[in-house]
């Protein structure tokens, strides 16, 4: 998978259906508790207790899909934006080493303090 530098994830809203969940509880370590999730178009990114887990869906009937696996203990530095009055969308910054910023832009209704203590518990702790 190519072009995993300056990775940005667009126009994300809360979901609260299970399906990414789903999708996803394959790949997930024995314990591991999915926190908040996120979905695109086609997209989705999913923030665990461990990592997030960012599902990129190829092809044109979208059978293909590319998991990318992104550890919080190799994040270096993060930034939360909140929505203003004319921007109705927030965004999270990450900053990993060796691979760049990756932004998660995201609609309003995302919960950026539950997902600042997410970070913060994992790279400040």
């Amino acid at each position: 998978m190519s072009g995993l530098e300056n990775m940005a994830f667009l126009k994300l809203r809360p979901v609260t259906d299970t399906r990414l969940t789903e999708q996803v509880r394959p790949l997930l370590c024995s314990g591991e508790r999915v926190l908040q999730q996120y979905q695109g178009i086609r997209d989705g990114i999913l923030f665990t207790d461990r990592r997030v887990i960012a599902v990129n869906t190829q092809g044109i009937i979208g059978k293909k899909k590319a998991y990318v696996i992104l550890p919080y203990n190799r994040i270096q530095a993060y930034a939360i934006q909140s929505a203003g009055v004319m921007d109705f969308d927030s965004e999270m910054k990450l900053w990993y080493a060796g691979l760049g910023i990756v932004t998660f832009e995201l609609y309003a209704g995302a919960d950026l303090t539950q997902l600042n203590r997410i970070i913060a518990d994992a790279v400040l702790a």
